[in-house]
């Protein structure tokens, strides 16, 4: 075979330098991690910022562009379902806009509360912290709460879940009709609630539709037909104002890699939905409490764990 004096070079994993980030990725890994994670959301049904920030942190991305970034994935990715829930007539714009009215504030208090941990060089360690009792939390309780249905179902318990009609939410005033929904309910709960979300949003760079939508339902009682796509408004309008803070105050938004995760997010979440179809309820809600719980013991183990290199500093110009 002719040979026309070069070789092809060998093969290295694609590298992609992040600005903000201010390292290299291999995009091949990044992209598997997007997809990975729209695997989860789409089989879930929830957004995965609570898992995307945990695992660029593992890959040595630091948590301050870690959440900044992945508020804006999160936004990107919440505009598409929006708007379907909209032409559907799934929202609930009153609600909506009443939950927004707590969530912006709560965003700005998150992003000031960040800014403010990040110049005293305590930021990683809340974030670090907040997920560990987060994800600890909300994994066990998914699990021991999915076991319990499977249990259920094995031994042939169908015994209706009873679900109290009145609370003493529902004697608060400032109450409020919400036509969409059909509930008359005091507005106080509902603009503590976003202001809760929009805080925890900003500062953990995730939704909060799996915490949110659990309150909507449960303890607000808003009909399972508005409460996806109302949370979808308020995780989509607070994490574009948490996305716009970040690049304003702390200059920590990574467009290029928020472009990366997008693009695996968007194929990942195509196959999840399918596959998701095919699971059980109570099956799928205890392979996610799993998962979480999974990824808030490595973050507690990665808290305890002794470093490899210990080392001390000190000014070597004194006494010199």
């Amino acid at each position: 075979m002719q040979s026309f004096g070069w070789s092809l070079p060998k093969r290295t994993p694609v590298q992609l330098y992040l600005p903000i980030a201010d390292l290299p990725v291999n995009v091949l890994l990044v992209l598997a991690m997007g997809a990975a994670v729209g695997f989860v959301s789409g089989m879930f049904g929830i957004g995965g910022g609570f898992l995307m920030t945990p695992l660029l942190i593992f890959i040595g991305i630091s948590p301050g562009v870690a959440v900044a970034s992945v508020a804006s994935h999160i936004a990107a990715s919440s505009f598409s379902g929006a708007l379907s829930y909209w032409r559907r007539r799934a929202i609930d714009p009153a609600l909506a806009l009443v939950l927004l009215s707590g969530g912006i504030v709560g965003t700005a208090l998150g992003v000031w509360l960040f800014s403010l941990l990040r110049a005293l060089g305590q930021l990683d360690l809340l974030i670090a912290l907040s997920y560990v009792v987060l994800l600890s939390t909300v994994g066990g309780l998914m699990f021991w709460e999915g076991l319990r249905a499977i249990l259920r179902a094995r031994g042939a318990k169908t015994q209706p879940v009873k679900r109290p009609s009145h609370s003493w939410i529902h004697g608060l005033p400032l109450k409020m009709r919400f036509k969409r929904s059909k509930i008359y309910l005091s507005v106080i709960p509902i603009v503590v609630t976003g202001l809760i979300i929009g805080f925890i949003g900003a500062v953990m760079g995730i939704g909060g539709g799996f915490i949110l939508i659990p309150i909507m339902i449960y303890v607000l009682r808003v009909p399972t037909s508005t409460v996806i796509g109302t949370s979808m408004v308020l995780t989509l309008v607070t994490m574009v104002f948490a996305t716009l803070l970040h690049a304003v105050t702390n200059h920590l938004v990574d467009a290029v890699l928020a472009l990366i995760l997008m693009i695996g997010g968007v194929t990942g979440a195509q196959f999840g939905a399918r596959a998701g179809q095919r699971i059980r309820g109570e099956h799928l809600r205890l392979l996610l409490g799993l998962l979480i719980l999974s990824v808030g013991i490595r973050f507690a183990v990665e808290l305890v764990m002794r470093p490899d290199d210990l080392f001390t500093i000190r000014d070597v110009s004194i006494g010199s």
